[in-house]
């Protein structure tokens, strides 16, 4: 693909772009990559903390005469005339910002679908990196957006979209995607001569000896791995959340409600992601999953990026590329392709180009409901109790995430509407939080999740 070609009205209009939530690392890391594309004009930057904001401005060299603070729709209006960029900490003010796109990043479920329906509403495209959201409410915004003539997208340079683009790849080029995934957020880096394991800044004696080569018991061999580590954490909730969004996204369906997890080298993928009776984990095909990456320090990283195993249709062919250093599994039957990166918002221009001048998501156009994230008991919960949500995995304390099939999931809420609301009623340790538990009044979310389209 020559991207200079499919976009070759760049330079021919400025696109004008809203950003919310620019403090985070995927805001700064757009803004960075903003400041080199001369087609992008950043018009509002809206965030509840303004003075940190203008902190994150000036750390990035942005000079202060290029920023107004605005308080009021006059305010924002002689900012715009004057060129500047309008600083705003009330996003009801985006609505005085003449826009073509809203990159929405706050990570607040309840704030960004107020803003992105007043986006959609008006015409103005949206981009959305709050992931909670698009979890429980993207087959609904991405409906919207059709009805008002705009795009409603995933951004690329997050995972799903990364995924979501990689599997379409595929089914383009007519491969059979047996499973799509990614890798979680942190590698298990370990060191043989040491015998120790790196994750994060933790470093753990262990010995992986016996169970670093996968071997021809792939099951017994990934069980031994999980409980050689089973002092580190091998699941994380944002895996369920981006899962839930490929998945409504592309139709493949969770390949177990819990997610596999399996330890995993890079090079083992297409023998571990594929069907049972071929001697991988999975009982069933066209499904989603994820992996820990395993490795050594002197191995690179997957770096957060995505995979799809397919299935191989010629030995011949498929032997050749395996020459060349593709992953082909040892029978010959798989392959996996995989992209080993995602570089949050300094890829993120890409969707903004796609939806402003080609007037189509990076996406998907027919989203629907094929999954739910829902939340698990881990304790018994007394009405009166709110299921609070914090900590930077926006996790809800005292609950486990699961994905399952949106046939599964009954009246289980989902797992970000249920987050930071009240109970109304008792929940029993090992029981999926129910809607009918939670007091929903004057949910912006729930509203909007009973406008999803059903299957």
């Amino acid at each position: 693909m020559n991207y200079e070609h499919l976009f070759n009205t760049l330079g021919s209009r400025s696109i004008r772009m809203a950003l919310v939530g620019p403090k985070g690392g995927f805001g700064r890391s757009l803004l960075v990559q903003c400041r080199a594309l001369p087609s992008i004009e950043i018009a509002a930057l809206c965030d509840i903390d303004v003075d940190g904001t203008l902190a994150t401005l000036a750390s990035l060299g942005f000079d202060t005469g290029a920023v107004t603070v605005c308080n009021n729709a006059d305010d924002v209006e002689a900012a715009r005339r004057a060129g500047r960029i309008a600083l705003i900490g009330d996003y009801r003010l985006l609505d005085a910002v003449e826009l073509d796109i809203v990159v929405e990043a706050t990570g607040q479920p309840e704030t960004s679908v107020r803003i992105a329906e007043n986006a959609l509403q008006r015409g103005v495209h949206v981009a959305m990196a709050t992931k909670e959201t698009d979890s429980v409410v993207g087959p609904y915004l991405n409906r919207l957006a059709i009805e008002n003539k705009v795009v409603y997208t995933t951004p690329d340079g997050d995972q799903p979209s990364n995924l979501i683009g990689l599997v379409t790849w595929a089914r383009v080029l007519g491969f059979e995607v047996v499973a799509a995934g990614k890798s979680s957020e942190y590698d298990f880096i370990y060191d043989p001569a040491a015998h120790t394991v790196d994750y994060l800044e933790q470093r753990h004696a262990v010995s992986l000896d016996g169970c670093w080569t996968l071997g021809d018991d792939i099951a017994t061999t990934l069980a031994a791995r999980s409980q050689a580590l089973s002092m580190l954490p091998q699941s994380a909730t944002p895996d369920y959340c981006e899962l839930n969004v490929v998945a409504n996204s592309t139709g493949l369906l969770p390949a177990t409600d819990a997610l596999n997890y399996p330890l995993a080298r890079i090079n083992e993928l297409a023998d571990i992601f594929v069907p049972r009776e071929d001697g991988g984990i999975l009982d069933r095909t066209g499904v989603v999953d994820v992996f820990n990456c395993l490795r050594r320090p002197d191995d690179v990283s997957f770096g957060g990026g995505v995979f799809v195993v397919v299935r191989c249709k010629d030995e011949e062919t498929w032997q050749l590329l395996k020459h060349k250093g593709h992953l082909v599994g040892k029978n010959g039957r798989y392959a996996c392709i995989y992209l080993p990166y995602h570089l949050m918002g300094l890829e993120t221009p890409m969707s903004l180009f796609s939806a402003v001048l080609l007037g189509q998501p990076t996406g998907s156009t027919a989203q629907l409901p094929h999954a739910q994230m829902v939340a698990l008991a881990d304790r018994d919960f007394k009405a009166g109790e709110t299921l609070a949500m914090g900590g930077h995995h926006h996790t809800i304390e005292g609950a486990t995430p699961l994905l399952v099939d949106s046939a599964k999931a009954g009246r289980a809420a989902p797992f970000y509407l249920a987050a930071n609301k009240r109970l109304l009623a008792d929940v029993a340790k090992g029981d999926l939080v129910p809607l009918a538990a939670l007091d929903l009044d004057g949910s912006a979310l729930y509203g909007a999740w009973q406008r999803n389209p059903t299957l």
